[in-house]
């Protein structure tokens, strides 16, 4: 069975695909990040759909990676007849998203096989195939592929599945090209495979060479900014959280969440991210997206949009596909873009006032907007809410939250100090700013523990007391602060890495069983341990994070330590975002320009 780190990714900005060890696209959702995949394996079996290129009789690969500063994907396998390589890439599309794979022979003459097999609607819908112009065409409902060779190679049907054999030569080449489009609408305009390659790779490595951070472990930087990039909706500018939806936190357990979509809490630190690395127009675009998506009435802001910035995210479950690992239920959909969490009130004016803060273009009514939240926030803050983990257990006071809250006062507070022209209720959101933090240093702090707790009256603990020096609550140097950075390392860490929270002593998220070690709260230990002046430990946890990523850079949501093994979505903006901002962190922001 593969692993979740046996995977790579290949994508057009618009949508992404997994590619195997094994040589097989596992899954690939089209036109979109969270449109219906017509690969799903990665969720079933090979009847949910699937395409394999590899030598005939082979297993897993020799060797992948990515060429330098790209998303484009060589594997390759050395046989006993000799070597070949595939490369795989999704080129920006004109018109329609297509998937290019290169087959290139190396060494000697390798026979090479190709199988196929389409299934629309994430594995349920086996499409009518036929031929067409030389190529195979395959239709069922809305969806409509075109697969050609460039030379063809000869092509036959067999078992609900479209196969090729071939062989090549040291020199020689084959590619395929796998096209979608409405089967209402006539063939998009044919794809140049080689000349699609090369432009490709000239315009990523152009792109990758623009990043202005140039301190120690660039290469895992810029390896992580490619992959934002590729989560990245190009037409909106939307950012989805993992290419994936319901790869386990826990193997054969229930926390399979969707994440095909843009959450607000990971605006912040992508902008931060993106302007620090001198990335000006994506971060514009993220902020522009943010703009679009929470505007309208304050009350009904929500955790999370669609990539085009849509509202309704209904959560649903596929019997059909037995999960990664068995690990059930497979969930389309997010049933938490319901819930109130208050800190997003405190991402989104904390991004505004970066954005603002860079020199990014002024925005009409951004301003108005800000100040309307701060309007909900002060008479909607002492509201319990499901807090930054979405829990399902049933609201409570969260002390991030309220940390949040705070932050959104401060932020509004310190713009309009910096710009009075903009005007505002400067006295109501200081007041606002200084009664919340009184409440959260009596409520949500143990003095006998010397800790700050996860909500109000409780014991437990949360990771994200990590952030509390990073957003400005309280200084790092303040003993509460290194108190609670020593309660949640005590607490939560496990073999070095931290746990979001203690899942399995807790109903705080009314869910059974338990999860992995959540990488991004590590990066927050990181960052937090180098602000209190331990900067060793600091940068020591940081190399083993980066060594967590599997062989071509990539991260996932959570690691199992028992296990060795990655867990939860893939790959995850958020890990990525934090091992961009651990290394500003640790090694200056100097060394991004």
């Amino acid at each position: 069975m593969p692993r979740i780190e046996d995977y790579a990714l290949i994508g057009d900005e618009q949508t992404a695909a997994l590619v195997g060890t094994d040589g097989s696209v596992d899954w690939l959702c089209l036109p979109r990040f969270d449109s219906a995949a017509c690969f799903a394996r990665l969720l079933g079996d090979e009847e949910n759909g699937h395409w394999r290129i590899a030598p005939q009789g082979a297993d897993r690969c020799t060797r992948r990676g990515y060429r330098p500063g790209t998303l484009v994907l060589d594997t390759e396998w050395e046989t006993d007849e000799g070597a070949v390589r595939v490369t795989d890439l999704m080129p920006q599309r004109d018109v329609a998203p297509d998937l290019v794979r290169i087959v290139e022979g190396l060494r000697g003459r390798v026979t090479v096989r190709s199988t196929l097999r389409l299934r629309f609607e994430y594995g349920s819908i086996v499409p009518w195939v036929r031929r067409a112009h030389g190529q195979r065409v395959a239709i069922a409902g809305p969806d409509s592929t075109w697969l050609r060779s460039v030379p063809p190679v000869h092509t036959w049907g067999e078992h609900f599945g479209t196969h090729s054999e071939f062989t090549v030569e040291e020199g020689e080449k084959v590619a395929f090209v796998l096209t979608w489009h409405p089967s209402h609408e006539p063939r998009p305009p044919l794809t140049d495979p080689f000349e699609t390659l090369e432009s490709s790779v000239a315009d990523w490595q152009e792109w990758s060479a623009r990043c202005r951070y140039d301190g120690p472990h660039r290469d895992a930087v810029v390896r992580s900014l490619i992959t934002l990039k590729a989560l990245t909706y190009r037409p909106t500018g939307g950012i989805v959280a993992a290419a994936t939806t319901s790869l386990p936190e826990e193997m054969g357990g229930v926390r399979n969440w969707d994440y095909r979509y843009c959450w607000l809490r990971d605006s912040t630190l992508t902008l931060g991210a993106l302007v620090q690395c001198g990335y000006l127009e994506e971060a514009e675009a993220w902020r522009n997206w943010l703009l679009r998506a929470v505007a309208g009435d304050p009350a009904d802001l929500q955790i999370m949009y669609g990539v085009a910035g849509e509202r309704r995210l209904p959560e649903f479950e596929l019997p059909w596909l037995s999960g990664f690992g068995g690990s059930r239920p497979v969930r389309i959909g997010n049933e938490a873009v319901k819930q109130l969490q208050l800190d997003v009130y405190g991402e989104v004016m904390d991004s505004l006032f970066l954005a603002r803060r860079a020199g990014l273009s002024a925005q009409p009514h951004m301003w108005s907007l800000q100040s309307v939240l701060l309007g909900f926030l002060q008479s909607s803050w002492r509201q319990p809410d499901e807090g930054i983990w979405e829990v399902r257990g049933g609201r409570r006071d969260f002390v991030h939250s309220k940390v949040m809250v705070w932050v959104a006062a401060d932020r509004a507070v310190r713009a309009l100090e910096a710009f009075p022209e903009l005007g505002g209720d400067l006295e109501g959101w200081r007041a606002l700013r200084d009664e919340v933090h009184r409440e959260v240093c009596e409520k949500g702090y143990d003095a006998e523990r010397n800790t700050f707790t996860q909500y109000y009256g409780s014991r437990e603990l949360d990771a994200s007391l990590l952030l509390i020096p990073r957003v400005g609550f309280l200084p790092a140097d303040d003993p509460r602060v290194v108190g609670t950075i020593d309660a949640v390392r005590a607490e939560l860490e496990h073999d070095g890495f931290v746990r979001r929270y203690s899942a399995e002593e807790t109903p705080v998220d009314g869910l059974p069983g338990g999860e992995g070690s959540f990488l991004v709260c590590s990066f927050w230990l990181a960052d937090a341990l180098h602000m209190t002046g331990r900067r060793t430990e600091a940068r020591a946890l940081f190399e083993r994070l980066l060594g967590l990523a599997n062989d071509v850079g990539l991260l996932s949501e959570e690691y199992d330590p028992v296990a060795g093994a990655q867990l939860g979505n893939f790959p995850q903006a958020f890990s990525h975002i934090g091992l961009v901002t651990t290394a500003l962190t640790l090694f200056g922001a100097e060394q991004a320009g």
